[in-house]
């Protein structure tokens, strides 16, 4: 393994994903005070829907990525993945236009149908994009890939941040500057892959073939996608129907404080998929045990973060105060994300188990819909609600861990419950004790946890300078 070249690697994701963590803090930080409680709500509202237009291609892209990860870009068939590319761009502008058309019939009131409509319009640019960097990600051209999210991050950031200095208070702009990065991403996909873009397709009875190996390949990780995102999202839904846009707005702007963190920790994941799809499969075992450790430390010290964010956030934006005592129960989200998508679903995927992401997701979307509909629809408690997606989130990756270890013949129940319970002491100091006594009571328990774990982090140290050496 050449770890110099990985290294360089990460270092490219990185620097991509300090324009998006520039772009989370420009939503985070920036908008909220300058659009309005509701008008942020709504823009919140449209990167809401976008999240789920990833779903239109039906693992399609997902198949492909699957198929084909670890491949090089130059043994690609470029016939083949051209007809790919012009078949699924075609569906999916249709699929975006009548998105866009049903909106502006049949959805009410107008802002409402007006978000639906520039998500439709979205679609058209952001999925055949998707497609292109899935090409770049899954041939290893990470480099490459990382520039396209830097243009189209920084693009957007630019117009927004333009648009703050001249006053504009509507989210329609603001929509429009996103809907322009994507198109500029699009259009640096299409230049790098032009290879592919650019050629002779195969017979169009041929693409469909291809499709439809690519798509019953993809339908399953897409299926275990969706219900990923449902396990929040019908929380998230739920919020805005019993309650209000503001309301929504004010509970996604606590879950975009502690989302931010993950910025670094998926620019990682970026590379590991190819990484691993290279590696010899009996060495899995060890390098999951060090990338774990490597990860879960720093991702439990970034909890003690939260007391001095909570009180800076307070300070520049007191019109949200009332929902930034959610960052209490929120703040954990990213401890368990991040350990989902960089380290046990990217290991699922090395292993060609979607149907055990699929079985984890099902499970814990269906935990979501019973729980949500106590908390939201029964009891009407807003606390419970928000409460219940960091006990989501714990349920899905506890789960998926034990299914993984089971494959890859590591012990994790020990380590589990050291997590679960610095997770359950951070939350219980945050929302009862808070301030100085609960950053105290969190910091011992941290250092406790970092003592009993201490083998395991001179181990994984060393092994890290032993790399950093080599390169």
């Amino acid at each position: 393994m050449k770890y110099g070249k990985q290294i360089k690697l990460v270092g490219y994701t990185i620097s991509s994903n300090m324009i998006s963590f520039l772009v989370a803090a420009t939503v985070t930080f920036l908008l909220p005070k300058h659009l309005g409680i509701e008008s942020y709500g709504y823009f919140q509202l449209y990167l809401f829907y976008t999240g789920y237009t990833g779903f239109l291609h039906l693992g399609w892209a997902d198949g492909i990525f699957l198929r084909y990860g670890g491949v090089y870009y130059e043994d690609i068939d470029k016939a083949k993945f051209s007809g790919q590319f012009w078949l699924y761009t075609c569906i999916e502008i249709v699929i975006g236009l009548l998105i866009a058309l049903f909106s502006s019939l049949w959805v009410s009131p107008q802002d409402k149908a007006m978000v639906l409509a520039f998500t439709g319009i979205s679609v058209i640019f952001l999925l055949p994009r998707t497609l292109l960097q899935y090409i770049l990600q899954c041939s290893n051209r990470i480099k490459n890939y990382a520039f396209l999210n830097m243009i189209e991050k920084a693009i957007y950031v630019a117009i927004v941040v333009v648009m703050i200095f001249c006053g504009e208070g509507n989210y329609v702009p603001i929509i429009l500057a996103d809907l322009f990065g994507k198109c500029a991403a699009l259009c640096y996909g299409v230049f790098q892959c032009k290879e592919i873009v650019i050629n002779k397709p195969e017979a169009l009875g041929e693409a469909i073939r291809e499709a439809k190996k690519n798509i019953s390949v993809g339908i399953k990780l897409l299926f275990a996608n969706i219900s990923s995102l449902l396990i929040i999202g019908f929380v998230r839904w739920s919020i805005e129907s019993q309650w209000n846009v503001a309301t929504f707005g004010k509970v996604s702007l606590t879950m975009s404080v502690s989302n931010m963190l993950m910025v670094f920790i998926n620019a990682v994941a970026l590379v590991l998929f190819p990484m691993l799809r290279r590696t010899n499969s009996d060495k899995l075992s060890g390098i999951y045990n060090t990338m774990r450790t490597c990860l879960m430390i720093p991702l439990l010290g970034m909890l003690l973060f939260y007391y001095p964010a909570k009180t800076i956030l307070s300070m520049w934006l007191p019109q949200y105060a009332d929902s930034l005592i959610y960052m209490a129960l929120l703040f954990p989200m990213c401890v368990f994300e991040s350990k989902m998508n960089m380290l046990i679903g990217t290991y699922m995927k090395t292993l060609r188990k979607e149907k055990w992401l699929l079985l984890v997701n099902v499970a814990a979307v269906s935990m979501s819909v019973v729980v949500t509909l106590i908390t939201t629809y029964y009891l009407h408690n807003l606390d419970l609600a928000v409460g219940s997606i960091v006990f989501l989130l714990a349920f899905r990756c506890v789960f998926a861990e034990l299914l993984l270890s089971s494959v890859l013949d590591v012990s994790v129940k020990k380590d589990i419950a050291l997590e679960l319970a610095l997770t359950a002491i951070f939350i219980g100091a945050s929302w009862f004790a808070g301030g100085i006594t609960g950053l105290a009571i969190y910091a011992v328990a941290y250092l406790i946890y970092l003592l009993i774990k201490r083998k395991d982090v001179v181990f994984v140290m060393n092994k890290v300078l032993r790399m950093l050496r080599r390169t």
